[in-house]
């Protein structure tokens, strides 16, 4: 099963509460472990990797926490992912940091690239704005197929 670690998922979680307070209000990183039922400790962790890959910014003194460096819109989910993961590798082979020795022989390899690549290029469309708005199923998920749509009902002929 593909899962994505704490990190990675808390730092989503983390940059979502610091882009409802944008642009005008720094989010505290107490308000954001309480409202994400996250450790201050690890979420420091966190941010300060987000801070360095110049996602978010901190503002000091009374009244101050994180904001960040771009708009809501200009902010993917690929671009939080990398910074705090890496880039998305499905199995160890496309690790960049690991490599695949078998890469020629294997039958699997460009299975597992293509997947990671779609999902790099999904998370890429998805912004925090998106999050924030709900837009997100609404602009990537058309309706399912067979499910249930209103329609009007045919009109029956009277019989006059």
């Amino acid at each position: 099963m593909l899962r994505l670690s704490t990190k990675g998922q808390y730092g989503v979680r983390a940059m979502f509460e610091i882009a409802k307070g944008y642009p005008e209000k720094p989010v505290p990183i107490k308000d954001i472990a309480e409202k994400q039922a996250v450790s201050v400790a690890y979420l420091e962790q966190i941010l300060n990797k987000l801070k360095n890959g110049g996602l978010i910014r901190s503002v000091k003194g009374p009244g101050g926490g994180y904001v960040l460096s771009k708009k809501p819109e200009n902010v993917s989910i690929s671009a939080i992912l990398n910074e705090l993961e890496g880039p998305v590798a499905i199995t160890s082979c496309l690790d960049p940091e690991e490599g695949c020795v078998r890469v020629d022989g294997c039958v699997t390899y460009m299975l597992w690239k293509s997947l990671g690549e779609k999902i790099d290029a999904f998370l890429k469309t998805v912004t925090l704005k998106d999050l924030i708005t709900g837009t997100l199923f609404k602009k990537n998920f058309p309706p399912r197929a067979g499910s249930p749509r209103r329609t009007s009902r045919p009109r029956r002929k009277s019989s006059k």
